[in-house]
């Protein structure tokens, strides 16, 4: 599956800047080199050089000077890629990018496809496949709780939980293989009510971390809020107030928000992407009606359901039938209401009392902010800390875990159902194969082209 070609791709952003980095990997990284760049001192050759060293000097081609740049020398396997490595470091000219580029095309490198330094960093053993993908994370983290997430998983504390279920399961597995080899001789090696509690708690382990896939989701793609209520409750109004500008247009007029507005806030290093809707209501206005349909569209999608209203118009009566109506469209299992009632700087504490469990603030005077705010953060902040380091964020990797969890399950039924040895021994190499699959000991060819496809180019 490894090619041997050397490729070579830009590993910074394009377009202007002080410094550039040109990556090349491959058996003729250093041979390549050597072709255009001309080391200041003289007698230096980069073939000759230890690993981890830096060479000043000029990029030639021919008698014409391109650039003064450093090249960094990794050798195998003592790079990122495992290959013999140079990393070039020019000034950040798109042209002497594209320069130094012909050159390396021009002597037979080939230029790298999207991912494939750390596709072939991967093949070399220097990463599995779970902390390449933590790589396609940390690149791409925008908030701090999103970064050590990442961070957490490129380190292998996820690989590291996977590789301890998959060692348990390979000696259950391993047991009822002996069997086969005797099976003539109906012989045993593997105690069935042992292996049955043996099992149960693997899938309990297995299950505990399937748990924390939601909190991994929200905080490696964002938590989707929803600002669901009736015209004129203050929607548009408590969307500016967190964002501390006036990004929505507020309007005693009611169904003034016709379509969704949707802004994103980082909140205790969480990203929350707020969705302002338009107003629930009878509504006669076609274009008013599609603003409607297209509020209850972003409540099934919702991680958070902020169902705002006006303390001094509705009573209890109304607002649980609102909630009903909305938890109609929601995710039963995933989305959390928060019931907050807005407009409290015109009515007095009495009006509060039929309201339980519910928020009270005044978006007007940004009063009672802060308890949302904290309201919002506190389920993924306590997920965070009750799964540790080992949280699972990434889609490919929960839909194994359920399949091996299946498999399981298909195991246990089958030691009910006293099914032959070949079959239980079936259903344990799949839970064997699917958490294999994780991280990368066991991995097609189509499998790690879609993974490694949607990484940047240069990594």
């Amino acid at each position: 599956m490894l090619p041997h070609d050397t490729i070579a791709s830009p590993a910074t952003a394009a377009g202007m800047a002080a410094i550039a980095v040109i990556r090349v990997s491959g058996k003729e990284a250093f041979a390549v080199t050597e072709k255009f760049f001309r080391p200041k001192k003289r007698g230096v050759k980069i073939s000759d050089a230890a690993s981890h060293r830096i060479f000043f000097g000029d990029v030639m081609d021919g008698i014409e000077q391109v650039d003064e740049v450093l090249v960094s020398v990794f050798r195998a396997p003592h790079s990122y890629t495992g290959e013999d490595t140079v990393e070039i470091s020019c000034h950040g000219s798109p042209f002497i990018v594209k320069k130094i580029m012909e050159l390396l095309l021009k002597h037979g490198v080939r230029t790298a496809n999207p991912g494939e330094f750390s596709l072939r960093a991967f093949l070399n053993g220097k990463m599995d496949l779970s902390q390449a993908e933590a790589v396609a994370d940390l690149i791409a983290s925008s908030t701090e709780t999103a970064h050590k997430l990442a961070l957490n998983q490129l380190k292998g504390n996820v690989s590291n939980e996977i590789k301890k279920l998959r060692e348990e399961l390979i000696g259950f597995a391993s047991l009822i293989e002996l069997e086969l080899d005797f099976s003539e001789e109906d012989v045993e090696f593997a105690d069935r009510k042992q292996l049955k509690i043996a099992v149960e708690n693997l899938r309990k382990k297995m299950q505990q971390l399937m748990k924390t896939f939601q909190t991994g989701q929200a905080i490696r793609q964002g938590v989707p809020v929803v600002i669901a209520g009736r015209p004129n409750a203050g929607k548009s109004t408590l969307l500016n107030a967190l964002l501390e500008e006036e990004r929505a247009i507020v309007s005693p007029v009611p169904g003034t928000t016709r379509d969704t507005i949707e802004e994103d806030i980082i909140i205790h290093g969480i990203l929350f992407r707020f969705i302002d809707t338009a107003g629930l209501r009878h509504a006669t206005d076609e274009i008013e009606k599609s603003g409607i349909e297209r509020t209850l569209d972003k409540v099934s999608k919702a991680r958070v359901v902020i169902y705002l209203f006006d303390i001094n118009e509705l009573n209890l009566y109304d607002v649980n039938n609102d909630v009903s109506r909305l938890k109609e469209y929601a995710s039963p299992d995933q989305t959390q209401f928060i019931l907050c009632a807005n407009k409290t700087d015109l009515t007095l504490d009495e009006s509060k009392k039929d309201f339980d469990d519910c928020l009270f603030i005044s978006a007007k005077d940004h009063q009672g902010l802060t308890e949302m705010k904290e309201k919002l953060a506190a389920p993924f902040l306590e997920g965070m800390q009750e799964a540790g380091n080992a949280l699972i964020a990434n889609v490919r990797h929960f839909e194994a875990l359920q399949k091996a969890d299946d498999s399981l399950s298909a195991v246990l039924i089958g030691m009910e159902s006293n099914l032959t040895h070949d079959l239980i021994a079936a259903d344990l190499r799949h839970a064997l194969n699917y958490l294999g699959e994780i991280a990368g000991s066991i991995a097609a060819d189509d499998l790690l082209d879609n993974i490694f496809r949607n990484f940047c180019i240069g990594k």
